[in-house]
């Protein structure tokens, strides 16, 4: 078995042969959670999301793949959109050696602030073929309250009262 440390006291691979003892430490590096499975495989990230702004709504769509529509769920919370899952994973073996298995499952949730508290009836959810597609119609006021802001060139507000000097 090789050994992932340096020998550091033998000639060849000692603390003298500063280039092998890097070798060890990037193959150690590199090597290391090799075949764990990543977040994404054991459904501990949340899904990937598309968010979409029209001028009376908001689109929001989540990719799902091999989940079912009964195992997700889609909240609101105040100005948080919620959605929840599991994805399952069906377990069979018949007198197979497995050798690689890259199934993922496992529970996942995403959460999406809105700019505005949608009322219950604003919103709408629908699942085809994997893919989530939330719909949530913007309030009235919603459009309204976005102001415009004016950008200035020079030195800060606050340098001009400190006395600071001026940015060329």
């Amino acid at each position: 078995m090789k050994s992932f440390l340096p020998n550091l006291f033998g000639e060849a691979g000692g603390l003298q042969d500063f280039p092998a003892m890097r070798r060890h430490w990037e193959e150690m590096a590199r090597d290391f959670g090799r075949g764990w499975p990543s977040l994404h495989d054991i459904g501990a990230a949340g899904p990937a999301v598309n968010v979409a702004e029209t001028g009376g709504a908001i689109e929001i769509t989540a990719e799902l793949p091999g989940v079912d529509e009964k195992d997700v769920k889609v909240e609101i919370d105040g100005n948080r959109v919620v959605i929840s899952g599991e994805k399952k994973r069906e377990h069979e073996e018949k007198d197979t050696d497995w050798r690689l298995v890259e199934r993922s499952y496992g529970s996942f949730r995403r959460v999406l602030a809105l700019p505005f508290e949608p009322a219950q009836d604003a919103v709408s959810a629908h699942f085809h073929k994997g893919v989530l597609t939330i719909g949530v119609t913007k309030p009235a006021g919603a459009a309204q309250s976005a102001k415009s802001v004016e950008i200035k060139t020079g030195p800060t507000l606050e340098a001009v009262k400190t006395g600071a000097p001026r940015a060329a």
